[in-house]
């Protein structure tokens, strides 16, 4: 990245989800946790509405493929996961969660090996996906009892989990319907899904719920900010420099989350924490061994201001796809 506007697009996607984090801690002080999710994509839901509304693309789901990728972004990437992921937080602080929730690129090719033919495991990925899990286990029982940090801890493993699930379940279908109307229905269908789980699992409305200041900011800025211009500008940043770089936003936003939790939440940053967190980034780097070499080497052999993969090429956890078929059905785990 080394555009100044990038650089900076970059710096203002980390900062939004990693703030993110910290505005749920505020709301779950007095929301609960799945019908906080819920009204976050509410709200989400009908900017992405608007959005589609104001473009006047295509809207309708015209084939099998966009009904599936509907479903399984709106049920497994966005409804399970941001599930898991609000009832995790709960347990845990926001710095916390967000490095566990980091877990999700080192977890995704092993469930990609299992489910997409063209995947290959290596050693590489192998030692991996063990550095990786060794980082979430010494986070999961720092303090050496297990109590509500470990359950927090396996809650927000379970998010990254269905998350890499629905990721992966996208590639294997190709849907005609535009990127903004397929998230705009795959925000409804998430949504959906929450209010109906957070009916189930406690009954809870918004017309019961307390709204106090703090809480109704910490929604507004989740809806709109974190999940809404999130997403827009993951999808530029991803068609301007690729998704090798962009995926560096997993290890980007659990340091602001840190941050901000430290500064204001007075939440402990122990050193269980870091080394977890160490473990985990170098999980990834040995499970992206061969993309990041060979992105360092294009980016040697390239002139000043080349891309290292074509504008309508990404990389998805390894393989190339093209953005005029396959972008659309690729979500990161921002929260």
């Amino acid at each position: 990245m080394t555009n100044t506007e990038d650089v900076l697009l970059f710096g203002a996607l980390a900062f939004v989800w990693g703030t993110a984090f910290t505005a749920i801690e505020i709301g779950l002080e007095t929301l609960p946790p799945l019908l906080f999710a819920a009204a976050r994509l509410d709200i989400a839901a009908v900017i992405f509405i608007g959005a589609v509304l104001r473009s006047r693309t295509e809207w309708l789901p015209r084939t099998k493929a966009d009904v599936a990728l509907i479903l399984s972004n709106g049920i497994l990437v966005i409804g399970a996961h941001f599930a898991f992921s609000f009832l995790g937080q709960s347990h845990v602080t926001s710095g916390v969660a967000a490095i566990v929730l980091s877990f999700t690129p080192i977890i995704t090719p092993v469930i990609a090996i299992r489910l997409l033919a063209t995947e290959r495991v290596y050693g590489t990925d192998v030692i991996g996906l063990c550095t990786g899990l060794a980082g979430v286990i010494a986070i999961a029982t720092a303090g050496g009892s297990f109590d509500g940090q470990l359950i927090g801890v396996a809650l927000i493993l379970a998010s990254a989990v269905v998350f890499a699930l629905g990721s992966v379940l996208t590639e294997r279908w190709t849907g005609v319907l535009p990127t903004t109307s397929l998230h705009a229905w795959s925000m409804i269908t998430g949504a959906v899904f929450l209010h109906a789980t957070a009916a189930v699992y406690s009954g809870a409305s918004l017309l019961q719920v307390t709204w106090t200041p703090s809480a109704v900011a910490a929604l507004v800025y989740l809806g709109v900010f974190a999940t809404a211009g999130g997403f827009l500008l993951y999808f530029t940043l991803l068609t301007r420099i690729g998704a090798t770089n962009v995926s560096l936003i997993n290890y980007a936003s659990p340091v602001v989350a840190t941050i901000f939790g430290a500064t204001l939440l007075g939440e402990e940053i122990t050193a269980a924490t870091v080394a977890g967190f160490a473990l985990i980034v170098v999980g990834f780097a040995l499970c992206n061994i061969r993309p990041l070499w060979q992105l360092t080497r294009s980016t040697r052999k390239a002139p000043a201001g080349d891309r290292p993969l074509g504008r309508d090429e990404v990389r998805v956890h390894g393989n190339v796809y093209s953005t005029t078929t396959d972008l659309q059905t690729y979500l990161q785990p921002g929260d």
